[in-house]
C-alpha cells in the first residue's frame, strides 16, 4: 500500500496541479452557501474526509474498508449539500491501491454505484447547479471508472515484476549452487583418489628409504607420475569452466552504476597480461562484489575503478565518494567483504580497506601465482 501522501504521485494519472485544485475546490462550493451552519458542516466534512483518507492509507486490516465506506458517505453528503462530486476521485485513487482482488472489485462496484446515485439524486435536488458543471461531472465519472483499474493493473504489474526479479535471483543462486556442486564432484572424482594414493605411497616410500632404496625410488617415481596426472586433469577441469573476464564484468558494472545514477571513471587496462583464467575469475567476482557494496551502502555519486599490473601484483582499486566505512567494514550489513576475502585467500590475494571521506577497496593478487599454476 502506498503512503497517504501518494495523492500526489510521481507519475500521476492526473497531474499534481489537478490534485491541488481538487484539494482547494471544496472551499468554493462550501462558501457559496449563505448559511453559517452549512459552511460549518462543509468544513467539518472536508476535515473528516482528509483525516479518514490518511487513516485509510495507514490501516493494514479490515479497518481499511471502514475508512473507505466513511469516505463514500462524506462524498455523498458533499454531493447532495454542495454539489461537490470530486472527492470521489480521491477515493477512486485509493481503491486502485487495494491489493486484495475480491476487496478491490467489491469496493470498486460500490463506489461507482454510490457516486452515480448521488449525482442522479443531486440533479433532482438542484438541477441548475449540476447542469452548470455537467462536463466536469462527466470527466469525474470517467475518472471514477478508469482510475482504479489503471492503478490496480499498474500495481499488479509492478508486483509481478518484483516476483519475477526475486525468481531470477533465486534461479541465479541455484545455478551457482549447482555449479559449485558440480565442481566439487569433479574435484573429488579427479583428485580424491589420486591424493589418497599419493599419501599412501609417500608413507610407504618413507618406510622403504632405509630398507630398500630402489623400491623407495620406484614409489617416489609413481608419486611424481600420479601428481602429474592429477595436475593435468585439474587443468582440463579449469579450462572447461566458464571464465569470467574482467572486460566482460566491467560492461555489467557500467550498467549497474548507470542504473544507480553514479558517475564512473576507469583508470588503467583491465586486460592483465599473462593472468590465468582462475585468477581473472576470482578478480572479476571480487570486483563485482565491491561495486555492489558501493551501490548499496556508500550513498555516493561517484565511483572510480583503477587497474594496475606491477611486477609483483595484479591490483584493482575501487573508490567512492560516499559516507565512508568504519572498522574495515565489520559493521557492514551482509557478508560481501567476507566473500571477497575468502575468494582472494584461495589465490593468495589480499583485501585492503580505507575509510574516511568515501571508501577505498584495494584488491591484490600476486603475479607469482601464475607460475605456480602452470608448473
Amino acid at each position: 500500500m502506498q503512503s497517504w501522501y501518494s495523492i500526489f504521485p510521481k507519475n500521476p494519472w492526473l497531474s499534481i496541479y489537478a490534485w491541488v485544485i481538487f484539494c482547494f475546490l471544496p472551499f468554493f462550493f462550501i462558501f457559496r452557501s449563505s448559511s453559517g451552519i452549512q459552511i460549518f458542516i462543509g468544513i467539518t466534512m472536508l476535515v473528516l474526509f482528509f483525516l479518514s483518507y490518511r487513516f485509510s492509507f495507514k490501516s493494514k486490516s479490515g479497518l481499511v474498508y471502514m475508512w473507505i465506506s466513511f469516505e463514500m458517505v462524506i462524498n455523498i453528503v458533499m454531493t447532495l449539500l454542495f454539489g461537490f462530486v470530486y472527492f470521489s476521485l480521491f477515493t477512486a485513487f485509493f481503491i486502485g491501491n487495494i491489493r486484495n482482488t475480491a476487496g478491490f472489485f467489491i469496493i470498486y462496484g460500490i463506489h461507482i454505484a454510490t457516486t452515480i446515485a448521488a449525482i442522479v439524486l443531486g440533479f433532482f435536488i438542484e438541477i441548475d447547479l449540476f447542469l452548470s458543471q455537467l462536463p466536469f461531472i462527466l470527466v469525474s465519472l470517467i475518472g471514477v471508472v478508469l482510475l482504479p483499474f489503471n492503478l490496480y493493473n499498474r500495481n499488479k504489474r509492478e508486483n509481478l515484476e518484483g516476483q519475477l526479479e526475486v525468481a531470477n535471483e533465486r534461479i541465479s543462486e541455484l545455478i551457482i549452487f549447482e555449479e559449485r556442486q558440480r565442481i566439487a564432484r569433479d574435484l573429488h572424482d579427479t583428485l580424491g583418489q589420486k591424493l589418497s594414493l599419493i599419501g599412501l605411497k609417500s608413507d610407504l616410500a618413507g618406510k622403504l628409504i632405509s630398507i630398500n632404496s630402489e623400491q623407495a625410488k620406484k614409489e617416489l617415481h609413481d608419486i611424481r607420475q600420479t601428481a602429474s596426472t592429477a595436475l593435468k586433469e585439474v587443468r582440463e577441469l579449469v579450462q572447461d569452466m566458464r571464465a569470467m573476464k574482467l572486460e566482460d564484468e566491467l560492461i555489467r558494472i557500467k550498467q549497474i552504476l548507470k542504473a544507480a545514477e553514479m558517475e564512473l571513471t576507469i583508470e588503467g587496462n583491465p586486460s592483465f597480461k599473462g593472468i590465468t583464467p582462475i585468477v581473472e575469475n576470482v578478480l572479476s567476482m571480487c570486483l563485482k562484489e565491491a561495486v555492489t557494496n558501493v551501490v548499496k551502502h556508500s550513498y555516493g555519486t561517484e565511483c572510480h575503478i583503477s587497474f594496475e599490473h606491477t611486477s609483483k601484483y595484479f591490483v584493482i582499486t575501487v573508490r567512492d565518494n560516499g559516507i565512508g566505512i568504519a572498522r574495515d567494514g565489520e559493521t557492514l550489513p551482509g557478508n560481501g567483504l567476507d566473500g571477497i576475502r575468502e575468494r582472494l585467500e584461495f589465490v593468495n590475494g589480499s583485501l585492503h580497506i580505507e575509510g574516511g571521506e568515501g571508501t577505498m577497496l584495494s584488491i591484490r593478487v600476486p603475479v607469482i601465482l601464475k607460475h605456480i599454476i602452470r608448473e
